[in-house]
Formats: C-alpha cells, structure tokens, sequence
C-alpha cells in the first residue's frame, strides 16, 4: 500500500511535534528582487561614519572566532 506525499508528510510532522519540536515560519528578503542589491549598498553607506557602527565592528573584530577559516 502506497501513501501519498502529504499523508508522509503529515507523519513527519507528529514525529517531530511528538518530539518537542514546532514548526517556525521565516521571512527574509527576496535577494534576487530588482533594487536589492542596490538598497544594501546605500544602508550600508549610510553607516560609514557612525560611531556606533565602528563600535560594533570594533567588537566584531575582537570576538570574532575566525580560526580555520580562510
């Protein structure tokens, strides 16, 4: 006996629930939208001379675990 994909799916999901586990949804820019590219050159132009962005890049720089990485 066959089952279908949403029945397998559905299974999958109550394992998961029975699990403790639940399900989160994410939306997140579409980077391949016309202008995207462009929006996230001028925010991050617009930080080139905040002094609260140096300090975050500033702590970024020194926490940052960049061993193994080239």
């Amino acid at each position: 006996m066959r089952t279908s994909t949403s029945e397998r799916v559905q299974r999958h999901r109550a394992a998961l629930r029975a699990s403790g586990l639940r399900p989160v949804q994410i939306w997140v820019p579409d980077t391949r939208r016309a202008g995207f590219a462009e929006e996230c050159r001028r925010q991050s132009l617009s930080l080139k001379d905040d002094a609260h962005e140096r300090e975050i890049d500033d702590w970024l720089e020194a926490a940052g675990d960049r061993e193994g990485w080239q």
